[in-house]
């Protein structure tokens, strides 16, 4: 037991808790182990678990049929753009299936919100699988997409320096490390999936892999709740441990911030060689800046580049609402399930 408490974990079984609903914390809280969905603190903990579960879907519904065809006909540039991109983002949601589950909400101590975070790591199972069904439809070698983080020195870089953030926080778990990881799942679900995203509806605006995009499309949607989650966490911590954000954290998060920009830029120049019409390297480097003064400014951050969204299209592809009534067409299109406002949250 003073193992567990020493490593700031919350206690799975702990009868001597005496919290109130009112005494709940994010983190360093003393919870009894009992979920209370009925008694909450934070409400728009519960109205995510809601949206989750009203939001849920299943990647077999979308038809990967006419990607199968297209595949083979895309460029070799265009293949390879298409097979780093899954690699990448196999990558970024398998470690943050263990991440959430073993690595975060460990150290969350409101019931509620630890709901959530369960509900976000199965979100990420299903997205891994969502992307084992792209692989498997259009692939002739799926080990070659699988193993690409390894023989891929840009990719294995980016994920080297992502998984790092994560470990910080495994070995030494302080409060001030845990809200840092706060920061780093927000820079994860609202930066890092970007430029492969893109890269994904650039294909699809020229008419190519619109199943691809379909699968993004819903993945993308769930990223916005997940990234919201954080922000949550983020923002209400604010609040009950002022003590944290000093100068100190102020700097840190700034730095990760720039380094997170500069690598996700990197990595969309790298994926598309300039080659990719309309997404060149200048449009990049914009829309992932844009992207980080978005995501500072939802926790309270001064913007760092004040620069405008450049591909406003990238929107028409990503949003249900905007969709054209053929737009994809496939029976997960059907689904009357609504776009997310950030204002709801």
């Amino acid at each position: 037991m003073n193992e567990q408490k020493d490593l700031g974990k919350k206690r799975i079984y702990n009868p001597s808790s005496v919290e109130g609903v009112n005494d709940r914390q994010i983190i360093s809280g003393n919870p009894t182990g009992l979920v209370e969905l009925t008694k909450v603190k934070y409400q728009w903990a519960v109205n995510l678990w809601d949206l989750m579960l009203a939001n849920t879907w299943f990647p077999k519904e979308v038809d990967m049929t006419q990607d199968a065809r297209d595949y083979k006909n895309l460029t070799d540039f265009e293949k390879r753009m298409y097979d780093l991109v899954l690699s990448q983002l196999i990558f970024m949601d398998s470690i943050q299936t263990n991440n959430l589950a073993d690595n975060i909400n460990p150290f969350v101590t409101a019931p509620e919100v630890n709901v959530v975070l369960v509900r976000q790591a199965f979100e990420e199972a299903l997205h891994s699988s969502s992307y084992a069904v792209m692989v498997e439809s259009i692939s002739e070698n799926t080990s070659e997409i699988y193993d690409m983080w390894r023989k891929d020195e840009m990719l294995a870089r980016k994920n080297a320096y992502i998984a790092k953030v994560y470990e910080d926080l495994e070995e030494n778990p302080t409060d001030h490390n845990k809200l840092l990881a706060m920061f780093a799942n927000q820079i994860l679900e609202g930066i890092y999936f970007y430029s492969g995203f893109t890269a994904i509806y650039t294909l699809a605006r020229s008419g190519k892999m619109m199943g691809s995009a379909q699968m993004i499309r819903f993945i993308q949607r769930d990223e916005i709740t997940h990234l919201l989650v954080f922000q949550n966490m983020i923002n209400t911590t604010r609040k009950e441990r002022p003590e944290l954000f000093t100068k100190e954290l102020e700097e840190t998060v700034y730095a990760m911030f720039r380094e997170a920009v500069k690598m996700e830029s990197d990595w969309g120049k790298y994926i598309t060689g300039g080659q990719v019409l309309g997404f060149n390297d200048e449009i990049i480097e914009q829309y992932i800046q844009y992207l980080a003064d978005d995501r500072l400014n939802a926790v309270g951050f001064d913007k760092i580049y004040n620069v405008t969204h450049p591909v406003k299209w990238v929107d028409k592809f990503s949003q249900f609402n905007d969709q054209k009534s053929n737009f994809f067409e496939s029976t997960v299109s059907n689904y009357s399930k609504g776009s997310i406002s950030m204002d709801d949250f």
